[in-house]
């Protein structure tokens, strides 16, 4: 991968339009502060000029009796200075106040698009490796990135500044100075070298970074403490953090030495062409035979200024390598952000309503995968009717479900509402129809009854968490809680916050469903943590507490099925069975056997308890 983003070079254009991508998203968040930023440097680059190199050959020209008298240099300086000292004042003053509230806008509206883009794209981008290596890329480089692009142009217009100031003084004292400060320029192609060099290091670590920092966090995060304790896994997790220090010691060696050796062109070029040759000129024109010819601050100037205006030439050069080196990453960011979801939000679309659901000849395979997770599958949903989808893992069913709530969008079929294509509605309308609760559900480090609402609160939300809390069987244990439902949930950032375990955690996120109010329900094995008799109970207390409701259930534990109107059995992305519990039955198939299967197994557990 790394190998692959050294060699990749944008075109011009693209480079510039990156660039001032960048630079536009500092001006849209705050224009002030993109005035200032620039506004400061266009004055200080003069000030820094007059205040330094021109000010040292004045006073060195004036001790020499060659130029200005004493008097002529301390005006000098009162005006001068004191220009200085305002106009550093207020900026100081801006940098440390005003800035501040600034860098914050910009920094929240640049990640709140980034976030709210995440949230559009269809689920399929995160299993693209490539999609996916962009978007932790752009989210990672995105603020950074477009400081630097901001510093990058800063430090060009004061070089440039600084560069003509400096240029304009050596030429009038000696016109073929300037020779010696041109030289640098090949110099700075040597440093742009270096730098490409250095990118590509960079580039080719990033999978061993990746590899680091997935074995630091399963040393710290609590998610991995368990797993790590038991047996010898913390070895093999050290012996990655060992293959990540040789690729890394591969990598020194393969970049490090071109690095090296382009630094040591660029200094050696610098000091002994450039610098030393200029001085020995300068000194030969005061000293030597040519005595007379430059006055001793002219001297000073060239012996200060040539290094200076070498070093200039030599960071335009750079500067321009940086705004290359900026696009590589900001391409990332515009790729994400420039990204057309297939599955997208119309607003001028019709709203969804509660309806009969029907799943026609649905085809779905994900990609790079060798088969198809769905195969021509046929279900139908009518208005306040419970389904149960059953069947052994990796059957489909969870797959199914995601189409359903249109996460992916099937390769052939159709989902219908009342007979309408679900991609005639709108697409946040269609979702509200749904409440969900999947298996690998997620609780966040907030209150509980944010984790129920999963939205602000409103006026009359304390009734609704608490009667969804009770449908849930949750409200028992969140009364028990020191703070109720305003109960922190985990302690990653409180260390007063609520630890539940995982059947808990189940019942706070069934809550979720019955807090929604939504007219269909789906219920994405809801209750894996908790043991039969309790889920069958917790599915006696849902059904009740969804009356009027289509509910869509699925469950490993076939006893559940029995409370479901009807049931669909699914095998290798397919229906193979449907009907009632009792019908299913009475057929004798692979729901029955299945069925009386896990029954006897239930039977036995009870004997040896």
């Amino acid at each position: 991968m790394g190998k692959k983003e050294k060699k990749k070079k944008l075109p011009l254009g693209r480079t510039l339009s990156n660039n001032i991508f960048a630079l536009r998203q500092v001006w849209e968040g705050s224009r002030s502060y993109f005035f200032m930023y620039y506004f400061v440097t266009v004055l200080n680059a003069p000030l820094n000029f007059l205040l330094t190199t021109y000010l040292v050959r004045a006073i060195v020209d004036s001790v020499s009796g060659t130029g200005w008298s004493t008097a002529e240099v301390f005006r000098y300086i009162f005006i001068v200075g004191g220009a200085a000292i305002v106009i550093w004042t207020l900026s100081n003053y801006y940098w440390n106040v005003p800035s501040v509230k600034a860098n914050r806008q910009i920094q929240h509206r640049l990640k709140k698009k980034l976030y709210k883009k995440a949230t559009e794209v269809e689920l399929a981008c995160y299993e693209d490796p490539s999609f996916y290596d962009k978007y932790v890329k752009a989210m990672d480089e995105v603020t950074s990135r477009v400081y630097d692009v901001m510093s990058t142009l800063d430090n060009l217009i004061w070089t440039l500044t600084s560069l003509s100031l400096n240029s304009l003084l050596l030429f009038t004292i000696d016109p073929l100075l300037i020779i010696f400060a041109i030289l640098p320029l090949v110099m700075g192609f040597v440093r742009h070298w270096g730098q490409v060099i250095y990118h590509g290091w960079q580039m080719a670590g990033k999978p061993s970074d990746r590899k680091y920092n997935y074995v630091r966090r399963t040393f710290y995060l609590s998610d991995y403490a368990k797993e790590m304790r038991l047996g010898r896994f913390s070895e093999q997790q050290l012996s990655m953090l060992a293959d990540v220090r040789n690729e890394k010691t591969k990598l020194c060696g393969k970049h490090g030495t071109k690095f090296a050796l382009s630094s040591v062109l660029y200094e050696y070029g610098m000091q002994t062409v450039t610098v030393l040759g200029a001085m020995a000129y300068s000194l030969w024109r005061t000293l030597g035979e040519g005595q007379g010819s430059m006055t001793p601050g002219d001297c000073i100037v060239v012996l200060t200024s040539i290094g200076n205006v070498s070093y200039m030439l030599s960071r335009v050069v750079q500067n321009f390598a940086e705004f290359s080196e900026h696009s590589l990453y900001i391409e990332n960011v515009r790729y994400f952000l420039d990204y057309q979801p297939t599955i997208t939000e119309d607003e001028s679309a019709p709203e969804a309503s509660a309806g009969d659901v029907e799943i026609k000849n649905l085809h779905f395979k994900y990609n790079n995968a060798e088969k198809e997770s769905l195969a021509g599958v046929n279900i139908t949903v009518r208005k306040g009717e419970k389904i149960a989808l059953v069947g052994r893992n990796g059957s489909g069913k969870t797959t199914l479900v995601k189409l359903l709530l249109r996460l992916y969008d099937p390769d052939e079929g159709e989902v219908l509402l009342d007979g309408k294509s679900a991609k005639e509605y709108r697409l946040s309308s269609w979702r509200g129809l749904f409440g969900c609760v999947f298996q690998d559900f997620k609780l966040f480090a907030m209150t509980v009854k944010d984790n129920v609402l999963l939205r602000r609160e409103e006026q009359g939300d304390d009734e609704r968490v608490d009667a969804a809390l009770k449908a849930s069987g949750a409200y028992e244990k969140v009364a028990t809680l020191k703070n109720g439902v305003d109960s922190i949930l985990t302690r990653e950032f409180d260390d007063e916050g609520v630890n539940l375990s995982i059947g808990e955690q189940q019942k706070i996120s069934l809550a979720r469903v019955f807090a929604a109010d939504a007219p269909f329900v789906v219920l994405d094995e809801p209750s894996s943590a908790l043991d039969p008799i309790a889920e069958h109970k917790m599915f006696e207390n849902m059904l009740k507490a969804t009356e009027g409701k289509s509910v869509i259930f699925i469950s490993h534990r076939l006893s559940s099925a029995v409370l479901a109107d009807r049931v669909y059995m699914m095998e290798d992305g397919a229906v193979i069975e449907e009907g009632t519990h009792a019908s299913l039955m009475e057929k004798g198939g692979k729901y029955a056997e299945m069925f009386r299967l896990q029954a006897e197994n239930y039977k036995e557990g009870e004997k040896d308890e």
